[in-house]
């Protein structure tokens, strides 16, 4: 399996991004880092600077664009979507239209999104949180419930509601948690679609 980590080219949380990325590995898939522009995304700890990783494919701007990098063309070459988190990472993707078309394109599709911390912003603003219940960071709780979603504290909470599967926690502290319940979602989901 093909798995997307989308983040913005500056304020990833560094954590939310590489042990999520370690468990991909693991499960023996293939990870992949996209972003909204090529070169190296900068992740954080918090809000002090940390390592930089390589971009493996840049979604476009909007649909209809420059081919592969179109949001629905690179969207279907994957399974299925982590979005971690970071203030800045999400607050950015959330004014990428095509990083927004991305997110949509993964849910309309049915295939599983897992979000940690701040990411759920970048649902709010995908129309993907109406009538399904996750977790976040809580400062994001009113932003879900105003989108129509319901918002749990739980470490981690699995909403199979349609139109597809969506992991979410709240913080770092959860990694593992969210690490198993996104490895267990993933892999499931590959086996029923076939």
């Amino acid at each position: 399996m093909r798995i997307a980590f989308l983040t913005a080219p500056e304020g990833v949380e560094e954590i939310e991004l590489t042990q999520p990325w370690k468990a991909v590995l693991e499960a023996g898939w293939i990870p992949r880092l996209v972003s909204t522009e090529p070169g190296d995304v900068r992740a954080y700890r918090h809000l002090d600077k940390a390592g930089r990783h390589s971009v493996d494919d840049v979604v476009g701007e909007a649909e209809g664009g420059d081919g592969d990098s179109s949001p629905a063309a690179l969207a279907a070459g994957f399974d299925a979507l982590v979005l971690p988190g970071g203030v800045a990472n999400p607050d950015a993707l959330r004014m990428h239209g095509g990083a927004v078309e991305f997110v949509r394109h993964f849910v309309d599709a049915g295939k599983p999104v897992a979000a940690i911390c701040h990411a759920p912003w970048t649902l709010v603003e995908a129309g993907a949180v109406s009538g399904r219940i996750l977790t976040s960071w809580p400062s994001l709780a009113t932003d879900i419930r105003n989108a129509g979603g319901t918002w749990v504290d739980e470490e981690v909470h699995v909403c199979r509601a349609a139109p597809s599967p969506l992991v979410t926690s709240r913080k770092p502290a959860d990694l593992d948690a969210f690490c198993a319940a996104l490895v267990e979602e993933f892999g499931g989901h590959g086996n029923r679609r076939g």
